[in-house]
């Protein structure tokens, strides 16, 4: 209709998930992040929750793209099943054979297992992802428990994920479900993209679909945002009506009010949407049980239905107010202030909203490469050398981490060898604030120290070839080194330096690594090649890093 119009190769803003249009915030790395470590060797059990509209069944989509290596993958979308009917399902995405007539949970389990098994011997991993998790009953929940059983004595057999609205999350806090919640080893609530977020999303579809210009104006970005609560589904919704009613204008941008107007038509339409499938799920769950009594009860039904806004979904939540955070909030997305950090924090509180490695090395990626996507194979390091940056690893002190002035991964460790991971951002004198799945949290240096062996992995940006510039070396790293150093003694060099490292250079690099608190060697290795980073473009340091 209005694609031609506004020269674009198809309509951008179809609410259908379509991974050729994913915007990967933040948030939506972090989530993904999620998903890869529940694919992994030590996946376990995870849940992903978000309210409807953002982005959850694409995150899936996303991950399934991925073409794991070595991994199985049995996808349920309707997961309003019985018991058995559940176990069948999974024996048939997987391809498992069983008897159709007269088979029993114990014939489907058996069969399951003895897959399970099978793959496991050939090196393959099983993941079960289930949609709409929400909407499953207790009963068939237990049993997801009981197929946790299978397992090696070494690793569980099938790895589960649970994806739904956040009454999932409300779902599995039931007393009878404890034992299943307690099994679950990570946990994401997807949040809304910010208002930064969608203009960014708005932009990138219209590039994806072949324009490239500004037809939102600042105005309707902003009254997008506002009306959509930064949903996702919402924001194609309005975006939508938006081009349409631009279009009808004989206009080639969209403004404010054209977006307030959009938004006006659009929630109108998806409230009576909602009402309308709020009634007929209500229904479609009372067949199952009333069905003799449906005709009957119809019209007292639909009207309860309607008066009682509880028992009627939501499209998605009060406009311009955010979900609250489920157990794991999200991290909120850089912005230019000050990390709002909890009141300082103890050891055993930073154990507990540690997340896994994956999670965490998103969040950093994410940073320094928003538009990087995770490789498959968890390689992140080998894959970063396409973005110019480079990981380094390393054992060391406070005393490290504050002449590198990066932010960093630190590694944890329990009295039981287990490892656990947070990111450092800030670092001062006798604190540190850490992302963690509680946000950014603030911990005296000595509760911390009580848990970091000390390991800990930063990225980096060379500008150079070669990682070690000394006595030996000449050409153009040396004549690099020259102009950074005279730089950042606030000296900048003109003319021609010389590309031969000699007894002055060396003296050079002499007081800057000990202005710095680095070894003082006199040779440029990578830790005072990282520290000569300081105040380039796109290049982090601790005192940048914002919540």
């Amino acid at each position: 209709m209005y694609a031609e119009y506004f020269q674009l190769r198809e309509m951008p803003f179809t609410i259908s998930p379509d991974p050729a249009y994913l915007y990967m915030s933040q948030r939506h790395q972090e989530a993904l992040g999620h998903l890869l470590y529940g694919t992994g060797q030590y996946g376990g059990f995870v849940q992903l929750t978000g309210e409807v509209g953002t982005g959850k069944t694409t995150m899936i989509r996303t991950l399934l793209e991925q073409r794991l290596p070595d991994v199985d993958v049995a996808m349920i979308h309707n997961p309003r099943q019985g018991e058995q009917e559940f176990v069948q399902t999974v024996c048939d995405e997987l391809g498992i054979k069983y008897p159709k007539r007269g088979t029993t949970m114990k014939v489907l389990v058996d069969a399951l297992n003895e897959h399970l098994l099978k793959t496991h011997a050939e090196g393959r991993r099983t993941v079960l992802i289930i949609d709409e998790a929400q909407n499953l009953q207790p009963e068939v929940l237990e049993q997801v428990r009981l197929l946790t059983n299978l397992e090696t004595h070494k690793e569980k057999l099938l790895r589960i994920m649970l994806v739904g609205q956040p009454e999932l999350s409300d779902l599995l806090a039931r007393p009878d479900l404890r034992q299943l919640a307690q099994r679950i080893t990570a946990r994401y609530h997807l949040m809304p993209l910010s208002e930064n977020e969608t203009a960014e999303y708005i932009r990138h579809r219209l590039r994806v679909a072949g324009n490239d210009q500004e037809i939102f104006l600042s105005t309707a970005l902003r009254e997008v945002h506002r009306h959509s609560g930064g949903v996702p589904r919402l924001i194609n919704i309005i975006c939508d009506r938006a081009l349409l009613g631009a279009y009808g204008s004989n206009s080639r941008i969209v403004i404010g009010d054209m977006a307030v107007k959009a938004a006006g038509e659009s929630m109108k339409i998806e409230t009576s949407r909602s009402r309308n499938n709020a009634i007929l799920d209500f229904f479609s769950r009372m067949e199952i049980v009333f069905a003799p009594l449906a005709v009957i009860l119809t019209a007292l039904l639909a009207y309860q239905v309607v008066m009682d806004r509880r028992a009627a979904p939501e499209l998605a939540p009060p406009l311009g107010v955010t979900a609250p955070a489920v157990q794991a909030p999200a991290v909120q997305a850089p912005a230019p202030t000050t990390p709002v950090v909890a009141a300082t924090a103890s050891a055993p509180q930073l154990l507990q909203a540690t997340q896994p490695l994956p999670v965490v090395m998103s969040r950093l990626i994410y940073l320094w490469a928003p538009a990087f996507h995770m490789p498959p194979d968890g390689n992140f390091c080998q894959g970063l050398r396409s973005e110019g940056l480079e990981c380094f690893k390393e054992r060391g002190r406070w005393s490290d981490l504050t002449a590198l002035n990066r932010p960093a991964i630190l590694t944890l460790q329990t009295s039981n060898s287990a490892e656990h991971h947070v990111l450092l951002r800030e670092l001062s004198a006798t604190h540190a604030t850490l992302d963690t799945a509680m946000g950014p949290q603030r911990y005296t240096r000595e509760e911390v120290e009580r848990l970091w062996n000390g390991e800990f992995l930063l990225l980096w940006r060379p500008e150079v070839s070669v990682k070690i510039i000394g006595p030996d070396s000449r050409g153009d790293a040396v004549v690099w080194l020259r102009r950074r150093l005279a730089t950042l003694n606030g000296k900048p060099a003109t003319g021609p330096l010389s590309a031969f490292f000699d007894k002055e250079l060396r003296a050079d690099v002499l007081r800057f690594q000990s202005a710095r608190g680095l070894e003082k060697s006199g040779t440029a290795r990578i830790r005072t090649l990282i520290a000569l980073g300081d105040n380039q473009p796109n290049t982090l340091v601790l005192a940048r890093i914002m919540p």
